[in-house]
């Protein structure tokens, strides 16, 4: 009978000690249901082609304990700007993106990104365009993205 009250001990130690574990953070003692921490990086614009319409890109940052979603984005150099995904080999409209907990959302050429449509004046290299980006639950973040030569890339700087 002694090794039955000893396998039911260790029995409840174990299962104690694996229901403390699933209580346990890895947030690294943040509190991870804490508000997203956004910040923008890497966001420039192409010298466009068109008089019209021009795309934008940038890197959305969150250093939070909870995702948000950019939901619009707005400019008085353009009539609208849209958010745009690349999915397979097509460019669609959608209303939000998700910015993740702890990671980043990504604007570049041929993925995620900005369409800046009925341009009041088209944007010339070396000029910067004024941007707000409106969250679902953060405040709107205003951006100064500065235009680059057409050909630009960000990997080489050129």
């Amino acid at each position: 009978m002694t090794s039955v009250r000893l396998l039911g001990a260790w029995s409840a130690v174990v299962t104690g000690a694996l229901l403390l574990t699933g209580c346990g953070s890895d947030a690294g003692g943040k509190d991870p249901g804490g508000k997203a921490e956004l910040s923008v990086r890497a966001a420039y614009i192409p010298q466009p082609v068109s008089d019209t319409m021009a795309a934008g890109f940038l890197t959305i940052v969150n250093e939070g304990g909870t995702k948000d979603e950019l939901t619009s984005v707005t400019s008085a150099a353009a009539g609208s700007v849209t958010l745009h995904e690349t999915v397979g080999s097509s460019m669609e409209e959608v209303t939000s993106l998700d910015v993740p907990a702890h990671g980043q959302l990504v604007f570049k050429s041929g993925g995620n990104h900005l369409m800046f449509e009925k341009l009041k004046s088209k944007p010339v290299q070396g000029e910067t365009l004024t941007v707000e980006l409106h969250f679902a639950a953060s405040d709107p973040v205003k951006v100064e993205i500065p235009v680059k030569s057409a050909v630009y890339d960000p990997k080489t700087g050129h």
